[in-house]
């Protein structure tokens, strides 16, 4: 290995695209953003996963994950 590298001609590379993902800019609610951040402690998951999955929920990409509330809900229906 060399001590000292020439530098000067060089060009940056390309950076690696991920597959399926796109880098956006987005401006949320601080209130929002609270939220997520407080389920990401408590979850230990990253809080860009939690809203990635909360906004695939709301346009119906991928089902509500079914909740004791949830339960609740249907078996009342059921025998009401």
């Amino acid at each position: 290995m060399k001590k000292e590298y020439d530098f000067s001609k060089a060009k940056r590379g390309a950076v690696e695209p991920t597959t399926g993902k796109t880098r956006i800019t987005l401006y949320l609610d601080n209130d929002v953003l609270d939220h997520f951040w407080m389920m990401s402690e408590q979850t230990g998951r990253g809080y860009q996963t939690l809203v990635n999955e909360a906004l695939k929920v709301q346009v119906g990409l991928t089902e509500q994950p079914l909740t004791p509330e949830a339960v609740r809900r249907i078996v009342r229906e059921e025998l009401g």
